[in-house]
């Protein structure tokens, strides 16, 4: 085998050797929406209903693990190396159910046989945008219905929501931004969650 070929060969192992380097130094970092300051017991008193915390539906090119963030008014980034723990439909999910069990000091019956004795309060909540602008802010639009499951007429109270919350510093700080939108969002929703429970004609919950 001639010296060019050799040379060759050690030039390939070295840029192979170099690339998988580079992979391996790049760290992943891992997120989720479920908030520490949702644990803990309710700060009133215990819904007289239990909940039924829907999946929430969210965009189809949102609803993966990579963050995504704004870039501008039109562009977007996918960021492979942060990421969420679960898919973000799950994530939102999760936070959402975590923020009204403990607001509304309940159950959330998802997944669960339902009680015989107690109504259950069915949610859904539809994302429309989450957007985030890394060091500045992140927005939140959503729409949000709730029913009683043994209503026989089916009422239920639509509502539409949009937040925006302060993210001055990095990923981590963009995170707990969202964070503190979904539980501004949960407020709203067990605001009128316990208003619904006491009359069908309770409207939604005025924006400030």
């Amino acid at each position: 085998m001639s010296l060019s070929v050799h040379a060759s060969l050690r030039a390939v192992a070295l840029t192979v050797a170099l690339t998988l380097s580079a992979c391996a130094s790049a760290p992943v970092h891992y997120y989720t929406l479920v908030s520490p300051a949702a644990q803990g017991a309710s700060v009133q008193p215990a819904a007289p209903f239990a909940i039924d915390v829907l999946p929430v539906g969210v965009p189809a090119e949102l609803d993966q693990q990579a963050m995504i963030v704004r870039q501008g008014d039109s562009g977007v980034a996918l960021l492979d190396g942060e990421r969420w723990v679960a898919p973000l439909g799950d994530e939102l999910r999760a936070a959402l159910s975590t923020q009204l069990v403990r607001r509304l000091g309940t159950q959330d019956m998802a997944g669960l046989t339902r009680p015989i004795n107690q109504p259950v309060l069915g949610i859904r909540l539809q994302i429309r945008r989450l957007d985030a602008w890394p060091g500045h802010a992140v927005q939140l639009e959503a729409d949000w219905s709730l029913g009683f499951a043994q209503d026989p007429k089916g009422a239920r109270l639509t509502c539409h929501t949009q937040l925006q919350e302060a993210a001055p510093g990095g990923y981590a700080d963009l995170v707990r931004a969202q964070q503190l939108a979904i539980a501004s969002l949960a407020g709203r929703i067990a605001d009128d969650a316990r208003g619904w429970a006491q009359s069908r004609q309770h409207g939604c919950t005025l924006q400030a």
